[in-house]
């Protein structure tokens, strides 16, 4: 049995939320971590040329980097996932 998602937020919260500073910080900082993670990306086969290191170990690097922007990507879309179940929540009211 899946559980239902509790949002305790209202949707005005989220909506100041999105429209804040402090959001407008966080998502400029979240930006920048996943614009180094990028450089990081394209430096992956300047090191390998220099380095030489294992098939897996540039495949495991790389897969890591994907991760990390992945995850950068669903926190950015959490406050809108979060007003759209709020959203929904309310309709179904």
């Amino acid at each position: 049995m899946a559980e239902q998602i509790k949002i305790n937020s209202t949707e005005d919260a989220i909506t100041d939320f999105l429209e804040s500073v402090l959001w407008a910080d966080i998502e400029r900082e979240l930006k920048a971590w996943k614009e180094g993670f990028q450089i990081e990306l394209e430096s992956i086969v300047d090191d390998a040329a220099e380095k030489n290191p294992s098939t897996a170990s540039v495949l495991m690097h790389l897969g890591d980097l994907n991760g990390r922007q992945k995850a950068i990507d669903y926190v950015l879309q959490l406050p809108s996932v979060l007003l759209t179940i709020v959203r929904e929540q309310n309709k179904d009211r």
